[in-house]
């Protein structure tokens, strides 16, 4: 069987997307080994499933999994391309879209001109600090924080972001995070703005990670080296993150775009 599927980007973190809705993906960890290989299949960071909320409380719903077949909780820049192929393919006309992941709810503003989603704000929750079971403080692998978004992160300052491969790889089985970690390394420019690496569990050295900036720009506001706003410059884009002091909860903005449709047999 052949089903139909669209390659997106955010800030070049890219997913394979398939509308679940309409199609059916009876083995979606098989499917994202199989299509994420870049020698051997479309190429990705993974695989992600839009389908309808199973309920009320939410418009759609998103499945993600990682090109290792593993499956994650979240993804920001995954549910910014959501938003816009949900407007732009003319499954929806709302520009409020409440979105149900396995860390809960998110809701995404999408802002349109002329018809087109040019980027989209994601209210991704509050940062979580302490999480016992994604973080074992006695275990603590050296001087980094740990920020979860739903997923976890263990964020390090440091003049080295390049790094990511080598330390990134070890750190994310460290005995430390009982379901492995997203590590992220962090510099704060000149101008303030954050450059940030990122290794992804499950996936490796992505383009961009949106939790990973949301995550990175809360450990900087927790330790004093920026404020509730940063600007964090990863290698495929630029990712705008406001902390709130009103409500907790993070806010990141950035662009998400098309890069191609095709069809594909199933695994």
């Amino acid at each position: 069987m052949k089903v139909p599927f669209t390659k997106m980007h955010g800030c070049g973190n890219d997913y394979i997307y398939v509308n679940t809705m309409q199609y059916n993906i009876p083995d979606p960890a098989a499917a994202a080994i199989k299509w994420s290989d870049r020698h051997k299949g479309i190429g990705s960071d993974g695989l992600v499933l839009i389908g309808s909320s199973p309920i009320p409380e939410a418009d759609y719903s998103m499945r993600i999994f990682n090109a290792d077949g593993s499956e994650a909780m979240m993804c920001g820049n995954a549910s910014r391309c959501i938003g816009k192929y949900l407007y732009e393919r003319g499954v929806t006309d709302k520009t409020e879209i409440r979105l149900l992941t396995l860390s809960g709810i998110k809701r995404l503003c999408l802002h349109v001109v002329d018809g087109v989603v040019e980027s989209v704000t994601v209210d991704m929750g509050k940062p979580i600090l302490e999480n016992e079971d994604q973080f074992v403080t006695s275990r603590c692998p050296g001087h980094g924080t740990f920020v979860s978004m739903g997923n976890p992160h263990y964020v390090i300052f440091t003049d080295n972001v390049d790094q990511v491969g080598e330390t990134g790889k070890t750190l994310e089985c460290h005995p430390a995070f009982p379901q492995r970690c997203n590590i992220e390394f962090a510099h704060i420019e000149d101008d303030g703005n954050i450059r940030t690496r990122v290794w992804e569990r499950g996936s490796g050295i992505t383009q961009a990670c949106g939790t990973g900036a949301c995550a990175t720009a809360v450990a900087a506001a927790l330790t004093g080296k920026a404020g509730r706003t940063s600007q964090i410059v990863m290698d495929g884009g630029t990712l705008s993150i406001e902390w709130r002091e009103s409500d907790n909860h993070v806010y990141m903005t950035g662009p998400a775009e098309f890069v191609f449709d095709g069809e594909i047999t199933v695994p």
